[in-house]
């Protein structure tokens, strides 16, 4: 049975149209004769999808009762026995009620596609599992209901419900989307403009990702190697000379042109050993470049300008930029160069743009880093001039009427020699001495056309022309192999100062050291392994790269010992001998590295213990005045009570017990604010997480304030909350005391509570003289007291114990400005969304409860 399609609705925030234009699709289906059934859609009491669902088949919903709660979940069941040929399922990331088929509702939908079913379905682009922490971070709320990415991004049709932020916030003003109480709540919470703006970029930027996947695969089904111009993507040649910065800024000004270009940098180094470019000058350029919102690739190749353009066709790119040739004139004798044969083979799809910058015809410099060894093209033409050029000269020579004498014709063949030797080496020189001399003697040196020579001078002159020959080749090699000798340790001299310098100042990272190392020596991986002793297991410490995982160091091309235990790993090809000396150094930093973070670990956890340390110093001098103060207090009270010089009345008495008893309770509470303090600095608190009303817990907390010191406004409707209700109950109260401690007299702490979509926001409102922003989150450390608090107020601990608290169950405690004067505190809390809220919200619908965490407390 052939597999059902997938269409999915895809939306920036809730209320954009999503369920609408998929139930449009589906009268349009049916219309069309199509067997089309809703599977399970949700309309929010929206009245225009409401209306929608008429004339369109509905496949009964299965009912399930969870915590004495009924809901209603998708019969899959149901489905699969109607078989029809497309299925309406809304809300593809819900999560489903326990004891149902599937603990998710896109595990539901899988199932269909596997009978053969296809699903038109709904998402939110908030849902996307990849961006969960992306949308925390703009919206303040977690999703807690996700799908993965793949099973969206395998999708069969993906279509945008795209709204701008404006007619989105109309359409919520309208009541189009929420009910009128939730309104306000939600207009200046998530559905903020700034907010709808980011959510709608990431929803463009993803379907544009996607579009371009399917681009992509389409060109490979089709081998379509010609550049299709659909998105601006600009390619910038780096060659790690100081020209790169120009060239990238460059690209970055005309990537600014057009919205939606990308650069990417691509570094080609050669497979012949370590890399020709300076490691400091391509970091550099690697940060520049992803400082400007681009890539950075590096790519091994031997052919420079057909990797270019391989690598720029396989990215769909539509331009190159190059910088201008820094070659000196007479070097375009060994070729056009980089530039002008990108150019000319780049084809009409893609457009090269040559960069002037200052670095144009000062030269190359030295061959950096190649070793000894020459490079093949000039080997090649060494053993063409070598070999063939004295053929062509003889050929020249004799066809030619000018006697020019023996002298002048050994001159010219000692030239070719030298040139032999300067391209291709000792070896291509050797064999133009030899190939010259017999041509010399063959027909220029009487007899001619005879292999005999009649003059002794001759002979002479032959085998001096031979000597100096071998004798010049020898010298020009020697020096060429010097040469390259001094370029390799000016380039393994840099390295080794970038090295230092890195270590002396602490800057580079285990990862992006192996990086640095991988792109050097043009390796596929490097790992660091390690291990505990001689026969112990080998572990990875870090590792970069798209090669195999190495588990020993044997199983790597190249491995090189760090002390016993520790081993520099690289895969991709054997290096040379003579590139291990820098490997080394590399080696010896890697370790060092490792050892620096490890080091940098230990001082954090040193750093915590000293900070216990403080706290332990900082109560002890807190607390030598406020225990002694209830102490005395009560001691004083038993003292009279217990005297028999004075005869105490029933009234006196009383009121002594009552001041025993004040005291008393005072002790308790700093008592047990201090071993809540000391529990969340050593990391023992541990929540029993539960479902609960917070009218069960709120009003509990305020027994320790007067009568009419505050006032209650807690919904019935209000949606359960996840927390531990004992920590719950002491956060609540610690604030709302702190608040009755400043407010004005005659003014209570207003305590109210509100739901924000999948959480419930409890303020704490005063009106007491506040506090400036600048001392807003220091409120919240320990033994802080704010303003010319009394000393009997308590020693600071009630609104860090109560920060503490609340973030061991997930939740955030923030102080903010009351509107005309005070401080409200804002206690946030995870929302449990198996019950809809009445009040105001965020979520298109409320998912089930989660399953209750196992029961835990507080360790003393």
């Amino acid at each position: 049975m052939a597999r059902g399609k997938l269409r999915i609705y895809l939306g920036a925030a809730p209320g954009v149209g999503k369920t609408y234009a998929m139930l449009s699709e589906a009268h349009r289906r049916v219309e069309r004769g199509t067997d089309c059934v809703v599977g399970f859609v949700e309309h929010h009491d929206r009245p225009r999808t409401e209306v929608m669902l008429h004339g369109l088949e509905q496949v009964p919903r299965k009912d399930l009762e969870y915590r004495g709660t009924a809901f209603t979940e998708m019969d899959v069941d149901a489905v699969l026995e109607r078989a029809p040929a497309v299925a309406l399922v809304d809300e593809l990331a819900h999560t489903n009620v326990p004891g149902s088929r599937n603990a998710k509702r896109w595990q539901d939908v899988e199932e269909l596609l596997a009978a053969g079913i296809d699903v038109v379905s709904t998402v939110n682009i908030q849902h996307l599992e990849s961006l969960g922490d992306v949308v925390e971070s703009i919206t303040g709320v977690r999703q807690r209901e996700t799908v993965p990415d793949e099973v969206v991004r395998r999708a069969d049709q993906i279509e945008l419900v795209d709204m701008s932020p404006q007619a989105l916030r109309r359409r919520m003003a309208h009541g189009n989307i929420y009910k009128p109480d939730r309104i306000d709540a939600s207009l200046s919470n998530y559905f903020r403009p700034g907010n709808l703006t980011a959510l709608r970029e990431l929803a463009l930027l993803w379907v544009a990702d996607r579009v371009d996947e399917y681009l992509q695969q389409y060109r490979g089904e089709h081998n379509i190697r010609s550049t299709w111009q659909a998105r601006e993507r600009i390619v910038v040649g780096l060659t790690g000379g100081p020209e790169g910065r120009t060239l990238i800024r460059r690209a970055s000004r005309m990537a600014a042109k057009g919205s939606g270009s990308e650069i990417l940098a691509v570094y080609i180094a050669r497979s012949d050993g370590l890399t020709a470019a300076s490691p400091k000058e391509l970091a550099v350029q690697r940060t520049l470049v992803e400082d400007l919102g681009g890539t950075f690739h590096h790519v091994i190749g031997d052919d420079i300008p057909a990797a270019l353009l391989d690598f720029a066709r396989g990215v769909n790119a539509t331009q190159i930029v190059l910088g201008s040739s820094r070659r000196k004139t007479w070097q375009y004798i060994f070729g056009p160069g980089v530039g002008a044969t990108v150019a000319r083979e780049s084809g009409p799809d893609l457009d090269v743009h040559i960069v002037t910058h200052g670095e144009v015809a000062k030269g190359r410099g030295l061959p950096v880093a190649r070793g000894a060894r020459l490079g093949r093209s000039r080997i090649i033409w060494g053993w063409l001039v070598g070999v063939a050029g004295p053929a062509l000269l003889t050929l020249l020579l004799t066809h030619v009427d000018a006697d020019l004498g023996l002298a002048n014709d050994m001159l010219l063949f000692l030239t070719l020699t030298v040139a032999a030797a300067l391209l291709g080496g000792l070896l291509p020189a050797l064999a133009s001495a030899a190939v010259g001399s017999l041509l010399l003697n063959y027909y220029f040196t009487p007899p001619l056309h005879l292999w005999t020579v009649s003059n002794n001078k001759n002979i002479v002159a032959i085998a001096v022309f031979v000597g100096v020959a071998v004798s010049v080749a020898s010298v020009v090699d020697l020096a060429a192999r010097r040469t390259h000798q001094a370029a390799r340790l000016r380039a393994e001299s840099e390295i080794l100062s970038f090295l230092a310098g890195s270590v002396l100042r602490g800057e580079t990272s285990l990862d992006a050291l192996l990086e640095r190392v991988r792109e050097t020596f043009a390796m596929e991986s490097v790992a660091l392994l390690e291990r505990a002793g001689d026969n112990e297991p080998w572990t990875c410490a870090g590792s970069v790269g798209d090669g195999r995982p190495l588990a020993r160091p044997e199983d790597a091309d190249v491995d090189m010992p760090v002390g016993d235990h520790m081993a520099l790993a690289l895969s991709g090809r054997v290096l040379p001998a003579a590139d291990r000396r820098v490997l080394a150094a590399f080696a010896a930093q890697a370790a060092v590295v490792l050892d620096r973070q490890r080091l940098k670990s230990e001082a954090d956890q040193a750093r915590t213990l000293a900070e216990g340390n403080r706290i332990r110093t900082a109560l002890l001098a807190a607390v030598s005045h406020d225990l002694r103060t209830p102490l005395a207090g009560i001691k004083a009270a038993v003292s009279s009570l217990r005297s028999d010089d004075v005869e105490w009345s029933e009234e006196d008495e009383a009121e002594l017990l009552a001041g025993i008893e004040e005291g008393a309770d005072r002790l308790e509470h700093l008592v047990g604010n201090l071993l809540d303090m000391s529990r969340l600095q050593t990391g023992t608190v541990t929540p029993l997480i539960r479902e609960i009303d917070l009218d069960e817990v709120v009003p509990m907390a305020l027994g320790g304030v007067p009568d009419g010191s505050a006032e209650l406004d807690i919904p019935e409707t209000l949606p359960m909350v996840a927390v531990d209700k004992g920590l719950l109950e002491r956060a609540v109260a610690n604030i709302v005391e702190n608040a009755v401690k400043y407010a004005p007299e005659g003014e209570p702490v207003k305590v109210s509570a509100s739901a924000l979509g999948e959480r419930v926001e409890l303020r704490v409102v005063d009106r007491g003289p506040g506090v400036p922003d600048t001392a807003k989150d220091r409120i919240f450390a320990p033994f802080q007291r704010y303003g010319d608090a009394p000393r009997g107020a308590g020693v600071g601990l009630g609104l860090a114990v109560a920060r503490g608290f609340v973030e061991s169950m997930g939740g955030t405690l923030a102080a903010e400005d009351t509107p005309g004067g005070g401080l409200t505190m804002v206690l946030t809390l995870r929302a449990v969304t198996g019950r809809p809220p009445d009040g105001p919200g965020l979520a298109d619908a409320a998912g089930p409860p989660e399953l209750p965490a196992p029961s835990a407390q507080v360790t003393p």
